[in-house]
């Protein structure tokens, strides 16, 4: 089964960075949408039920922790919890991030070999 995953950051050009860096380093990975806020992340991610959710923190309406908490509050039982990676500018939210079960935390500007570090331990976790 191809791997899916969701994205949610505000900035367009760093959404197209993203999506374009993991069509590069895991071109299995299909993207199922591209949203630019945690309200929207959250909806799409219960109608898709996406294997991992790429997650910015600082977003309008709902953070990418809010959106977090929300998805772990409301997943249904029956479909397994998305992986969740955080990707930001800010350092600093990395204990919230993995308090929210958290994956991996990635900081802005992604760089090549930390986000090829990250696909690998993403791949890992899907195939238990």
């Amino acid at each position: 089964m191809k791997p899916s995953a969701l994205i949610a950051e505000d900035e367009p050009l760093l959404a197209a960075s993203l999506q374009a860096e993991l069509a590069q380093a895991w071109p299995e990975l299909a993207i199922l949408a591209c949203v630019p806020d945690g309200l929207s992340a959250v909806a799409h991610a219960m109608t898709l039920k996406p294997d991992v959710c790429f997650l910015d923190i600082r977003m309008p309406g709902q953070s990418g922790l809010d959106a977090a908490q929300a998805l772990a509050e409301d997943w249904p039982s029956d479909a397994p919890f998305p992986l969740l990676v955080f990707v930001t500018a800010y350092d600093q939210y990395a204990l919230q991030a993995f308090e929210a079960q958290a994956v991996d935390y990635l900081v802005k500007p992604v760089e090549p070999r930390r986000l090829a570090g990250c696909v690998e331990r993403l791949r890992r976790r899907l195939a238990d």
